[in-house]
């Protein structure tokens, strides 16, 4: 898995920071990231599905 570095404000990954540990949504940073590109992503492809431009690369 290729591994990806950004820089990211503070304030965001304490926020972040709040939703992962044990009783908590998140295993770890790394997966509450994934997750939220993940959702980011779908999002977008219903949005262009919507307006007709949406292109199916698989």
């Amino acid at each position: 898995m290729p591994k990806v570095s950004l820089d990211m404000p503070n304030e965001i990954l304490v926020d972040i920071k709040r939703h992962v540990g044990d009783d908590r949504k998140f295993v770890s940073v790394a997966d509450a990231i994934r997750t939220a590109c993940r959702k980011l992503l779908d999002q977008l492809d219903s949005i262009d599905e919507r307006h007709g431009r949406f292109e199916n690369d698989n």
